[in-house]
């Protein structure tokens, strides 16, 4: 009872970016509790195939349920195993990823608890909560942190009385490391049927079809972004000519992506990607919170802005001012006469 759990996604037998980045989280949260991490997946043909995708993370005790009907996802089946499960175990804390799964699967064990969900949290901590009106103070609460109302603030979310407390993460918010230190490393495979009704299987999903990324924002070392200031979709091209010449991938800005100017995958902030590169190149980008709750972890942040007090400027380790018109064809310039 008490212990963090944290629903693993699964593509096939592959589990996802974002549930291993939650069990690295999970683990420094049920350590600051002094509690077990445990770790649920489900899917079709996963046993044997899943299990050193997860342990390594600093699981606990590993819930691997494996049968016919659970892979691809549907709703009812996954939403039973959590809630049954939940109801035996206890949890005080409950992690998924803010994916297309998570979004549906957490509102929905959620409701069935009667607990509360924070989605799309940036930052995860425990701390004490103290009620004024009801002369409470609780120790040990998830401090469930997001941006709110458009990114105006940051709202720090409790949950005092319900349980779990429950909050999802986008990919590439927080950062996945093996762990270090003992852990147990227990799996069971409990029996499928005990937990889903045969009613669950109503859905059946007659074809599946995953489309591959067509670039790697996050795993790339060196990121150059545009904003609203790049002014155009042709000034974009610039901008792809530098990422060529360094090796990069190149990044927008909300604003960036709503003119048109580039494609929304490459959308970067608290409604697009997460990243995390060595070097954040930021082109005419004005730096609305938004924006840099998606990039602020990078290693080194340049940014080139004609405005030299836009809030971009105040993260920034080096900042050119000019506009994007001038400068990134200088840059383009110095890095072919001087890459190797």
């Amino acid at each position: 009872m008490d212990n963090v759990f944290v629903y693993c996604e699964i593509e096939g037998t592959q589990v996802q970016d974002v549930s291993q980045e939650l069990l690295t989280k999970g683990r420094k949260l049920a350590d600051t509790l002094g509690v077990e991490l445990q770790a649920i997946v489900a899917g079709t043909g996963i046993k044997g195939k899943v299990e050193e995708q997860i342990l390594p993370f600093g699981v606990d005790k590993l819930y691997v349920f494996d049968a016919e009907g659970l892979f691809p996802y549907t709703s009812i089946p996954h939403t039973e195993i959590l809630v049954n499960l939940f109801r035996e175990e206890k949890p005080q804390i409950c992690l998924m990823g803010a994916t297309v799964i998570g979004r549906d699967l957490g509102p929905r064990v959620s409701s069935a608890l009667g607990s509360g969900l924070t989605a799309d949290c940036t930052e995860l901590e425990i701390g004490p909560h103290e009620d004024k009106k009801l002369g409470k103070t609780y120790e040990n609460l998830l401090y469930q942190i997001r941006p709110a109302f458009g990114g105006n603030i940051v709202a720090t979310i409790v949950n005092p009385e319900h349980r779990p407390q429950m909050a999802t993460v986008r990919s590439g918010v927080m950062q996945k490391a093996v762990y270090e230190g003992q852990c147990r490393k227990e799996v069971v495979y409990p029996e499928v049927s005990k937990y889903v009704s045969p009613e669950a299987y109503v859905v059946r999903v007659l074809d599946h079809h995953v489309q591959a990324a067509k670039h790697n924002l996050k795993g790339a070392s060196i990121v150059v972004a545009g904003g609203y200031g790049v002014g155009s979709r042709e000034g974009f091209d610039q901008l792809f000519e530098l990422a060529k010449v360094l090796h990069a991938e190149v990044g927008a800005s909300r604003a960036a992506v709503d003119a048109g100017f580039a494609d929304h995958d490459r959308q970067i902030g608290q409604t697009g990607v997460t990243v995390r590169p060595k070097v954040y190149i930021a082109c005419g980008i004005s730096g609305a919170i938004q924006h840099v709750a998606g990039m602020k972890e990078s290693g080194i942040i340049i940014s080139v802005n004609s405005d030299e007090n836009a809030p971009i400027n105040q993260i920034a380790d080096y900042v050119i001012t000019g506009t994007v018109e001038e400068v990134v064809p200088k840059l383009i310039k110095y890095y072919k006469q001087n890459s190797k």
